[in-house]
């Protein structure tokens, strides 16, 4: 039983290199009482929670690159944490008749294409490794700013009418981009591996 507690003692539960995962694990967590607070439309909560899952992703990926932590747990969390975020957000939007249900279900179908497609070519074709394309980034800002400002809107200050509408044509048109980005360049990798 000694011998057994002394090596308990030196394997600690977590090591520093883990931080940055714990850190995306919580922002999974965070998902919970950010649908919560909107759809009981407590705004000024769910803002406040936005924010802190914005500092969340900043710090985890500050200290993943400035101590080397990267991980692939870490490849994976990080953006699968800010896609449940920014999904569950959209759905409570689109609920609450903030965000057009068609907007929703655009961005909900984008992302099922990219996944899919991902997890047959990493199973048919070849490993996947994720590389975000520039529109893909775009997107996902535009993305951001119009579930931010749509939360500000519903629930702290109403804003000039064309803000919100310009915002939704923007993250239209970059989330049918980025996604036939994704199938296009995806596509062709396959067709060339096939080929090889």
């Amino acid at each position: 039983m000694g011998a057994l507690s002394g090596v308990a003692a030196t394997a600690p539960m977590f090591a520093p290199r883990d931080i940055p995962n714990l850190i995306s694990v919580g922002r999974v967590i965070l998902v919970f009482p950010v649908i919560w607070a909107l759809l009981e439309q407590h705004f000024g909560l769910a803002l406040v929670l936005f924010l802190i899952a914005g500092v969340s992703d900043g710090l985890d990926g500050y200290l993943a690159k400035r101590y080397r932590w990267e991980s692939d747990l870490g490849g994976i969390l990080d953006p699968l944490a800010d896609k449940f975020l920014l999904i569950s957000t959209y759905l409570c939007l689109g609920w609450l008749g903030e965000l057009p249900v068609w907007l929703v279900g655009l961005v909900l179908l984008r992302d099922l294409v990219i996944v899919t497609g991902a997890v047959v070519y990493n199973f048919r074709v070849a490993a996947f490794q994720a590389s975000p394309l520039p529109i893909s980034k775009l997107n996902t800002l535009l993305q951001i700013v119009l579930a931010l400002l749509a939360v500000v809107d519903l629930g702290w200050r109403a804003l000039p009418d064309g803000l919100l509408s310009t915002l939704v044509v923007l993250v239209t048109i970059t989330t049918a981009a980025s996604g036939l980005a994704y199938v296009l360049q995806w596509g062709r990798r396959a067709l060339r591996h096939g080929r090889d």
